[in-house]
């Protein structure tokens, strides 16, 4: 008995999805550097839709003139900051960096003070470590300051693909939908953890920065850190990573300011950033961000490493919608495929 052979159609469809992931590998391959331009668009088109629309579709504004509007709206209140904040950050860092002898100093004078605490003793502060701390940081650093750089120069991509993206939008969605194979069900599903990772990361992470970053820089100039501004700005930065992230920032300064004898400025700003800078964390957590989505934290932290690692500064976002969106494919697989409840 012959066995039964491969239709031509099956035959036909495997040859075109061979033909199809192929040629978006190839495109992705040689678009790579304007990866984080169609990214950059995709985060503000989902930010602005619904205004968008609502401007458009029911208040009858011009679609051209209403995304040129949207367009100058985020290069005054994105571009412009970003740009200044870069601009201020890293002559700053680099003459920081450049100061090893003061910077020796003060790794001393940490290392004799924390030599003679019971707890603190254990930590390895050798030349080696110093070493070994510093090579990974210079090969990390530049990684990202060149990744901001670079969303900087894709901005202009960025706004040349959000113009279309914004005047097609309606009709680029239902494309999409033609596109997408399974139920409404999984569709909204799918769309609605998009919506919450980029207005969670993308509107909330940004506000919980600069609130943490303001009142961490108040602290280090009523306490004399040196260069108050600089390090309230990294702090701000660290807030992305959950839990620890400000504490990488402000323990180690608080930690120098004892070590360097000055007890009580250092006594007050360990309270200060503990109950202040650590508060206002705990509370716009539990407030803000909560009510823009509910994400669990894990997904952050992790999400945060893994975009960091695959997009740049952008990944801070699509990384932790990466992450998300695979429990949402499971979801979409138990819809379409998976065994129905039993009642």
């Amino acid at each position: 008995m012959a066995s039964p052979q491969i239709s031509n159609r099956i035959i036909n469809q495997i040859v075109l999805i061979i033909a199809i992931v192929f040629s978006c590998l190839l495109i992705f391959h040689y678009l790579n550097y304007y990866l984080p331009g169609f990214l950059a668009a995709i985060t503000l088109y989902i930010v602005y839709r619904e205004w968008y629309f609502r401007l458009t579709e029911q208040k009858r504004w011009n679609k051209v003139l209403t995304a040129l509007l949207f367009i100058f709206f985020s290069i005054v209140f994105i571009v412009l900051p970003l740009w200044g904040l870069i601009d201020y950050m890293i002559p700053r860092l680099s003459v920081f960096l450049d100061n090893t002898d003061s910077i020796m100093q003060k790794f001393n004078q940490v290392k004799e003070y924390m030599s003679k605490k019971p707890v603190l003793e254990n930590i390895d502060l050798s030349d080696e470590a110093l070493a070994d701390f510093l090579q990974s940081l210079t090969k990390y650093l530049p990684r990202i300051l060149n990744s901001v750089a670079e969303v900087l120069l894709n901005m202009l991509v960025a706004f040349f693909v959000l113009y279309f993206m914004l005047v097609s939008g309606r009709k680029l969605e239902n494309q999409l939908t033609h596109f997408f194979p399974y139920s409404e069900v999984s569709r909204q599903e799918l769309w609605s953890e998009i919506k919450l990772m980029v207005r969670t990361n993308a509107i909330g992470i940004p506000i919980l920065g600069m609130c943490q970053g303001l009142v961490a820089m108040l602290g280090y100039y009523l306490f004399g850190v040196e260069n108050a501004v600089l390090w309230g700005i990294v702090t701000g930065v660290a807030t992305v990573f959950p839990v620890l992230g400000t504490m990488a920032v402000y323990v180690p300064i608080c930690i120098v300011s004892f070590a360097t004898g000055e007890w009580t400025n250092a006594l007050w700003l360990t309270l200060y950033c503990f109950f202040l800078v650590g508060g206002i964390d705990n509370v716009l957590r539990f407030t803000l961000l909560k009510t823009l989505g509910n994400v669990h934290p894990l997904i952050t932290v992790f999400g945060v490493l893994l975009g960091l690692k695959l997009f740049g500064m952008l990944g801070l976002i699509f990384g932790p919608l990466l992450l998300s969106s695979v429990a949402v494919l499971f979801k979409v697989y138990l819809n379409e495929y998976g065994r129905p409840k039993e009642k």
